[in-house]
This record gives C-alpha cells, structure tokens and sequence, in this order.
C-alpha cells in the first residue's frame, strides 16, 4: 500500500490520445493498491468527473482540449483552491522547465510532471503515482537537466543577488505575491517591490511581463535548488 493510504488510490486519467489513455489504463489497473475511477479525454470531462469521484490522483496531459496548451497546468492551478488535497501529474513529450515551474508554483507538494515515455516503466510509474498520492513531488530527470543548464548558465547572476534578494527569490519560487512575500519577511510592500525589481535586472529579466518574468526567475532559483541538493536513493 502506499504511504499513508489504507485504501486505493482513486485515480483518474485525462489525455485526448486514445492509445496513451488505453496504454495507463493497461497499466493501471494490473495494480492492487491503485483504483482508476475516470478515463477522460478532455479537460471539461475531467473536471466533471473530479467533482464526481474525489479522487486522489489526476494524471493530465499538458496540452488537450478545450485550452489546448497547458490545459493541464490549468486543472492543476484551479484545484489548489477547490480540492487542494487532490495529487496532479502532469504527463507531457515536451521538455520544457517553464511548465514545470508554472505547476510547481503555490508549492510542490501533492505534483508532478513526467515525459509520456516514462509510462513504460510501470514499476517507476506506480512508484510516482504513490509519491504524488502521498502528497510528495516528482520531476523528470530530465525536466532536472533544462533547469540545471539553465542555472549553469546564469551563476554569476545569482552570485550578484545579495543575501535578502535570495531569500526573496525563494519566496517567489513558492509562487508567493508580492504582498504574501511581504506579510512572510515583516518587509513592506514596496520594500519588496523594489527587492524584486532589482532581482529582475540583476538576472537580465526585463521583459514587462511580470508574471513571465517570475517563473524565469523561479526557474533558476529551483535549477540551483536541484543542484546543490544531494540526489534521492
């Protein structure tokens, strides 16, 4: 049984490829421990049939119908306020760290987000459903590299920030407002503001979008976060 579950997990899955859908159901369902109560292949369906089974596990594609690109990040963003106790994994052939940051944002707890060829190791895959499930986080290793390349190429940037801009950016890489940063160090907000403005120019972010700018910067604090960490056994 996984940790922390005297039952099943209860798991649903949503993908609009009929032949991955088939491949986790196949999968799936060989395990004692796992429960597939919904098979979806849009993110409306899969909404519907959250609200219905209450489920422990989604696992989502990240770009399906009716939003297309980062459909699955969406599902994810919403259930944080709906359902927060509900596990996403996020399933996806694209190597794109930016992802992975947008869904780790408010928190790694309870998400994850793999490349699609990992279903074809069932032991690795059930592994991670029952991480997520137990309210951990699983990355592809992958996914680990872009950040860590990313990060490589920026350390005289990061080097530059001073000792309150770090402690700063951490707040960010959790997804924190500006106002929550704030109420979290007993700094004023336009003590932070300037903080995070100076935090942009130091790491080359001038783009006007704020919200562009934050996961980018988010991105390089996690790839530096993965880097000095020891790897798991």
């Amino acid at each position: 049984m996984a940790d922390g579950f005297a039952k099943p997990i209860r798991v649903v899955i949503a993908d609009d490829a009929y032949v991955i859908r088939e491949g986790l159901v196949a999968t799936l369902s060989r395990e004692p421990d796992i429960e597939l109560v919904g098979c979806c292949s849009d993110g409306n369906e899969l909404s519907e049939v959250i609200a219905d089974q209450h489920p422990d596990v989604v696992i989502t594609d990240l770009r399906m119908p009716p939003g297309g690109d980062g459909e699955g990040i969406r599902i994810a963003s919403r259930l944080r306020e709906s359902d927060p106790n509900v596990g996403v994994m996020v399933l996806t052939q694209y190597i794109d760290s930016a992802y992975a940051v947008a869904l780790m944002q408010g928190g790694s707890s309870g998400r994850g987000y793999l490349l699609k060829d990992r279903i074809r190791d069932r032991a690795q895959l059930v592994s991670d459903i029952r991480e997520v499930a137990a309210h951990g986080s699983v990355l592809d290793p992958r996914v680990i590299e872009a950040l860590i390349e990313a990060r490589t190429s920026e350390d005289s940037k990061l080097a530059a920030l001073t000792p309150r801009e770090h402690e700063i950016l951490a707040e960010i890489a959790e997804g924190k407002s500006n106002a929550a940063i704030a109420e979290s160090l007993v700094l004023t907000k336009r003590a932070v503001e300037k903080h995070v403005n100076s935090i942009f120019a130091k790491l080359d972010l001038p783009e006007p979008d704020s919200v562009s700018r934050r996961v980018k910067a988010a991105l390089l604090f996690l790839a530096d976060e993965h880097r000095l960490s020891p790897p798991r056994t």
